[in-house]
């Protein structure tokens, strides 16, 4: 029987060491900045905080090609592959993949994680491991449609300009939610995509949100995970940190600044909450 190989995207946020740790592989989704492209995993979030600051034009984001995934795949012919992949509901990505499986002569099998960023990671992670101690393929399949079932993510944007920018809200609402200095917090789920939560003026919108959501910590039990990532808002985030430290004071929670893809889309400032329920 074929060893089992993990591969993903570079959506995927990891702490440092771990993918070379794991072994696992990734297909970088590519972003132009005043035109000229780049590799998402080929920049750090400050380099790339800084060139879209002083960028002309708005960067563009795109989903890895088939080709590549085919060139990547067919690099493992040796192993059974599994690649799992950032949501559908905001990228071609895992369509680019499904495809690419049905064209390279390695054996695929292609997962939408129904996420991205650390929670993608989370199972990219725990998919390696097990393929690490000698799971089965079936098996690992299994635990992750678990873990997707039991993950939640949440998304606060501290400015819409990103979103009015990248087509994703009218300019006029753009303009009118900025002048009234709005704040908002999505929820993306996996069956319908972002999901909006909660709206308001200013950043005690993210706090009352926040209490809101240390009662609902409280009250789902175990974690297997609670992660933290961000675009340039340490200043919001480390707060949060501290705060849920303190209603799991075992639990390590990374906070982790996010990739360029994610920080184009939405914007400086923006962060996220993700956490997985044991199962």
């Amino acid at each position: 029987m074929k060893k089992i190989k993990i591969v993903t995207d570079s959506s995927a946020i990891f702490e440092d060491g771990v993918v070379e740790n794991l072994g696992i592989e990734i297909v970088p989704l590519t972003v132009t900045v005043d035109n000229i492209s780049y590799f998402d995993n080929d920049l750090t979030a400050e380099e790339f905080i800084k060139m879209m600051e002083k960028s002309e034009m708005f960067p563009k984001t795109s989903q890895p090609s088939i080709g590549s995934f085919v060139e990547k795949y067919d690099a493992l012919k040796e192993f059974d592959v599994i690649s799992i992949h950032l949501t559908r509901h905001l990228s071609g990505t895992v369509e680019s993949a499904r495809q690419a499986s049905h064209i390279s002569h390695t054996e695929v099998t292609v997962i939408d994680s129904g996420f991205i960023d650390q929670a993608l990671a989370a199972q990219v992670i725990r998919a390696a491991k097990m393929a690490e101690t000698g799971a089965s393929k079936e098996e690992i399949l299994s635990t992750l449609e678990k873990m997707k079932a039991s993950t939640r993510l949440f998304v606060g944007i501290s400015s819409l300009d990103n979103l009015v920018k990248g087509g994703r809200l009218s300019k006029a609402k753009g303009m009118v939610s900025n002048l009234l200095n709005i704040k908002v917090v999505l929820e993306l789920t996996s069956t319908e995509g972002l999901v909006e939560v909660v709206k308001g003026r200013g950043n005690k919108t993210f706090s009352k949100w926040f209490d809101a959501l240390q009662e609902n910590l409280q009250s789902e039990g175990k974690l297997s995970h609670l992660l933290i990532s961000h675009a340039d808002a340490l200043e919001i985030v480390t707060p949060f940190k501290e705060k849920i430290s303190e209603l799991v004071p075992d639990l390590h929670i990374p906070m982790l600044p996010t990739g360029s893809v994610i920080a184009t889309h939405a914007g400086i400032g923006a962060f996220a909450i993700e956490y997985i329920s044991e199962n």
